[in-house]
Order: C-alpha cells, then sequence, then structure tokens
C-alpha cells in the first residue's frame, strides 16, 4: 500500500478562508443550497493541535442525520484528499477509554490529514456503532459479563454494526470530495461509501498502536466484522 501524501512544509491550505473574497462568497452559497437534502448550517476557523481546518456543519432530511466535517485544502484537485469518516465515541474520543481504540484512531487520523495536502475529517454521532449510548453501556455491562462486543449487540437485538454511511458520502459531494483516500480498517465502509457515490482510490489503514486491554476487542473486530488490522 502506498504511503499518506504528506505537505512537508506544513502550509494550512484552508478550503474557505485561503480564498479570494468573490469565491468564498461563491463557495458558500453553494454549500448552504440545500442540494439533495443536506444543508450547510454554519462553518468557521477551527485551529487544533494537528493544524488549522474550517469546521462546517450539515443537516439532512432526518433528525439523526447531523454531523460536522473538518476540512483543510483543495479538495477536487489532482490528488485525493486523506478523509476520515469517524463514529462518535463518548468513552473512548472524550473520556479515554482503554475498551476500545476509537481516541487513539481520531487523533492518528487528525495528525496525518493535518500533514496532508488536503483532507477530512467527518464526526458523525454514530455512538456505539449506530446503537447509542445508553445501549453500548448496557452492552459493555454484558462485556462485563464475558460477551463479546459482537455478541452484547446482538444479544440486545441489533446487528453488529448498525452504522449507515450514505449520509458521509452526501456531505463529501456537497464539498465536492467525490474521489477520496480513505482512513479506515473497515472493508464495509469502503462499500457502503462507494456504493453511494464516492470513489475511494485508496484504503489507508487506520492502525494506532494496541493496548493490552483493546487487544481481545481488535480480535473480534478482526475474526468477526472482517476488519483489516495487522498483527492481531
Amino acid at each position: 500500500m502506498r504511503g499518506i501524501q504528506t505537505n512537508s512544509r506544513g502550509r494550512e491550505g484552508l478550503l474557505y478562508f485561503s480564498l479570494p473574497m468573490n469565491s468564498k462568497s461563491r463557495t458558500v452559497a453553494r454549500l448552504k443550497g440545500k442540494n439533495g437534502g443536506i444543508e450547510m448550517i454554519a462553518h468557521a476557523a477551527l485551529p487544533t493541535r494537528y493544524g488549522h481546518f474550517t469546521i462546517y456543519g450539515f443537516k439532512g432530511r432526518s433528525p439523526q442525520e447531523e454531523a460536522v466535517a473538518l476540512v483543510r485544502g483543495k479538495l477536487n484537485g489532482k490528488n485525493a484528499p486523506l478523509v476520515r469518516v469517524h463514529s462518535q465515541c463518548l468513552t473512548g474520543d472524550v473520556l479515554t477509554s482503554l475498551r476500545c481504540d476509537c481516541r487513539a484512531q481520531l487523533e492518528l487520523s487528525l495528525r496525518n490529514i493535518g500533514r496532508a495536502a488536503s483532507g477530512v475529517l467527518i464526526y458523525l454521532p454514530q455512538e456505539g456503532r449506530g446503537i447509542g449510548l445508553m445501549n453500548k453501556l448496557r452492552a459493555y455491562e454484558l462485556q462485563d459479563g464475558g460477551m463479546d462486543t459482537v455478541e452484547a449487540n446482538e444479544s440486545l437485538g441489533f446487528a453488529a454494526d448498525a452504522r449507515d454511511y450514505d449520509f458521509s458520502a452526501q456531505i463529501l459531494k456537497k464539498i465536492g470530495a467525490t474521489r477520496i483516500r480513505l482512513l479506515s480498517n473497515n472493508p464495509e465502509k469502503v462499500r457502503q461509501l462507494e456504493s453511494s457515490g464516492i470513489r475511494v482510490v485508496e484504503r489507508v489503514a487506520c492502525q494506532p498502536r494496541v493496548s493490552a486491554i483493546s487487544r481481545g476487542y481488535l480480535k473480534t473486530k478482526k475474526r468477526k466484522m472482517g476488519h483489516l488490522l495487522e498483527g492481531i
């Protein structure tokens, strides 16, 4: 697999804030149009530890269809942008849980996108692989009793992975990123995005260092969910 292209000079290359004023107006007008049911609600500069981004808020047709996209660089240029579609994980992303590798994946993704010439991180409210926070905690309780993550979700009446990526694909189309390099270990994510009209020209592994606590969780994802993980 090819390595990730980086911007060695560290130029921030903001999609919006580096444009001339007339281009800014056209970009905002295009994004705020409600094409295909996707509406851009607001945008702002977002300086982070990993570089400067523009953050966009998007809403879809249903109340569940909300997400933010962190964007940098020219998304429809010669080189495909580096993209991460990341599902919310309160326990991992915010509370630093070691039961999963979600926060480590989020930080790795932001670091690599911040080094790339262009990229996007879409943050989706799909807690617990789509079952919601309270059901995720119920699944944790079952896991403490000996079940793995798939068995716990299924015993609660849910699919092993209930996430849907069509809304993410519509956001990528809206911002002009129809040809991407995807940071993911999940073949199902690639399949869904491509079936929704996004061309994934390269899958880039998103595998941070594994902790002793999360190793069992990752083994289950590899064995039962087909995730592409090396050394697990």
